[in-house]
Parts: C-alpha cells; sequence; structure tokens
C-alpha cells in the first residue's frame, strides 16, 4: 500500500502545477544560525528553532526587516508563524528590494496581524491593501497566539496566499512595471510590545 500511496503522490506531482511536492523543497533557514540573511540583529533573534522578530518587554520603535541574501522570481515559499502582542502587526516580504540607507523595503507583503491576516499589503510602493481576506475566512481557520501555516505562491504576475490550506488571495499584478522577483523577508511591525515568530521556512523555485 505504501508504494501505490507514493506512486500516487508523484503522478499527482506531475499531472497538476499547483501541488509542489514537499520533498521538492530547500531550508531557508537553518533554525540555528543567521546565515543567508541579513538585518537589524538588535530586532531579531534565533529561539527554539525560531526567528523571533520584536520583544514583549517594550514597544517596537520601527518597522524591520530580515532579508535574504538571494532573490526569488517564481516560487513557493511555505513557513510556519505566530504572532504575540495586543495590537501585534507582522509580515511576510516577497519580490521586495530593501531602500538605500534605510531600514524599510519596498515590495509586497503577505500581511499578519489583526485586520489584515491573509492579504496582500504593497508595502513602500503603493502603501495599500491590494487584495484583502475575507474575516469570515479568517476567523474560521486562524489559530491566534499559535503556530499557523502560511503557503506563499508567486507565478508570473499570480500572487496566492494560503493559511493553514485555506487560500486567502488570488492576486494577478496588472502593472507591467512592477519587478517579478526580488528578496524575501520577515517583519516585525512598529508599535507595542510584540513579537513575530517564523520557522520551518522552505522554498521551491517554480
Amino acid at each position: 500500500m505504501r508504494c501505490a500511496a507514493e506512486a500516487i503522490a508523484v503522478l499527482a506531482c506531475v499531472l497538476s502545477p499547483a501541488i509542489v511536492c514537499a520533498d521538492e523543497f530547500e531550508p531557508l533557514f537553518d533554525g540555528r544560525t543567521f546565515s543567508g540573511w541579513e538585518g537589524n540583529l538588535d530586532s531579531f533573534r534565533i529561539e527554539d528553532g525560531a526567528i523571533v522578530g520584536g520583544t514583549l518587554k517594550k514597544a517596537i520603535p520601527r518597522n524591520e526587516f530580515l532579508c535574504t541574501n538571494e532573490s526569488f522570481g517564481d516560487f513557493e515559499l511555505r513557513l510556519k508563524f505566530k504572532v504575540l502582542g495586543k495590537g501585534a502587526n507582522a509580515g511576510v516580504q516577497i519580490r521586495t528590494e530593501r531602500i538605500p540607507n534605510h531600514h524599510e523595503v519596498r515590495g509586497y507583503q503577505a500581511d499578519l496581524g489583526d485586520g489584515y491576516w491573509g492579504s496582500l499589503y504593497d508595502e513602500s510602493r503603493r502603501n495599500k491593501i491590494l487584495a484583502a481576506a475575507d474575516p469570515k475566512l479568517i476567523a474560521a481557520v486562524l489559530k491566534p497566539d499559535d503556530w499557523n501555516d502560511y503557503t506563499i505562491r508567486c507565478e508570473g504576475p499570480r500572487i496566492q496566499l494560503w493559511i493553514n490550506g485555506r487560500q486567502t488571495i488570488d492576486y494577478t499584478e496588472k502593472d507591467d512595471k512592477i519587478a517579478r522577483s526580488g528578496v524575501i523577508a520577515v517583519q516585525i511591525h512598529g508599535g507595542p510590545p510584540s513579537e513575530a515568530w517564523y520557522k520551518d521556512l522552505r522554498v521551491q523555485k517554480l
């Protein structure tokens, strides 16, 4: 039965471009060091195999981003997240670039935080929500203050987001001038004492 199940899984990966096989993913974070990443390490630490941005002990003075050194174009990213603290906000940047001589970045953000969970925001560029998740869907699938799964898929102009296996966004970019490659980053948003935890970051180039 095991051989049959494996054969079915392989066939599904071959027949459906929307399915990416788990063993084709590569880790983005080794769980121990910041190798392959850059950012303000006063704002980020590693704890229990996770990247942790911010602190519950004091206010967060400004937005901070930990970015990959490598750029990605078409890809699927999978990770786990949890966000702690009243009024906390965070996100995962994709197809993003550092703003020169600045702490900010410019690009798409798979958003995290009350009122923003599972939505797609345009950070420091158009500065608006490009596509908003359905609040009823988020209420049904999100596990507050606990680990959740985020899947982010970028392919050509199309960006899709899933939280805990439920799709929250299917967005197609209509502006051909918007970059279709860039770094991946994790954010802690400026504001009240809060923490954003990220672990098991894996990526598959498409």
